[in-house]
C-alpha cells in the first residue's frame, strides 16, 4: 500500500513539472526585428588609456556580438536596429595585496566604460550599461609587459555585458 501511496505522489510531482510545450527553434530574448548592428568608435576620456584601445575594444565588441548573436554588422555607420556608442571613462592602475614595508604584491588595472545602447525597432528605446572591469598582476611585472593580455581578459568581461544587456534586458 506504501509503494501505491508513493508512487502516485512521484507521479503526480513529475506530471506537475512536465513542460508544457517542446521546440527545437532558438527564439531567444532578442526581438525577432533586429537583424543589423552598428557600434560608433568609442570615446576615449581617460587620459593614462593606450591611444588604441578605444579602436581595440570597438573591434572585441562587433566580433563579440556577431560571433553570440544573430546579428549581422551594418556597413554603414549609425544604421541598423541596434546602435552602440560607448564612452572609456577610467584607466586606473591601482595596489592591491599590500606586504609589509608599504609594497604591493599584485596591482589592478581597472576601466570603467559607458555605453548608450539605442534600440530603433520594435519599439524605441535607449539602455545603459556601466561597466568597471579589472585585471590584476603581480607588481614584480612590467605594465608594458602584460598589458595586452589585461586589456584582452578585460575586454571580454566588457563584450560579455553587453551582450547580456541585447539578450535578456537586466
Amino acid at each position: 500500500m506504501r509503494i501505491l501511496i508513493y508512487f502516485l505522489f512521484l507521479l503526480i510531482t513529475l506530471a506537475s513539472c512536465w513542460p508544457s510545450s517542446i521546440s527545437f527553434k532558438d527564439t531567444g530574448s532578442m526581438p525577432e526585428e533586429w537583424k543589423i548592428f552598428s557600434i560608433n568608435t568609442l570615446e576615449n576620456n581617460a587620459p593614462n588609456a593606450p591611444i588604441n584601445y578605444p579602436s581595440q575594444l570597438a573591434d572585441d565588441i562587433r566580433d563579440g556580438i556577431q560571433n553570440n548573436t544573430r546579428l549581422k554588422l551594418s556597413t554603414l555607420p549609425n544604421s541598423g536596429e541596434v546602435r552602440i556608442e560607448g564612452v572609456i571613462s577610467s584607466y586606473m592602475i591601482s595596489p592591491i595585496a599590500m606586504q609589509p614595508g608599504d609594497n604591493a604584491a599584485k596591482n589592478r588595472l581597472t576601466i570603467t566604460s559607458n555605453y548608450k545602447i539605442h534600440i530603433l525597432a520594435p519599439k524605441e528605446q535607449e539602455m545603459q550599461v556601466s561597466c568597471s572591469r579589472f585585471a590584476d598582476y603581480n607588481s614584480d611585472q612590467d605594465l608594458g609587459t602584460v598589458e595586452n593580455e589585461l586589456l584582452k581578459e578585460i575586454n571580454k568581461q566588457v563584450v560579455q555585458d553587453i551582450i547580456n544587456k541585447l539578450l535578456s534586458n537586466w
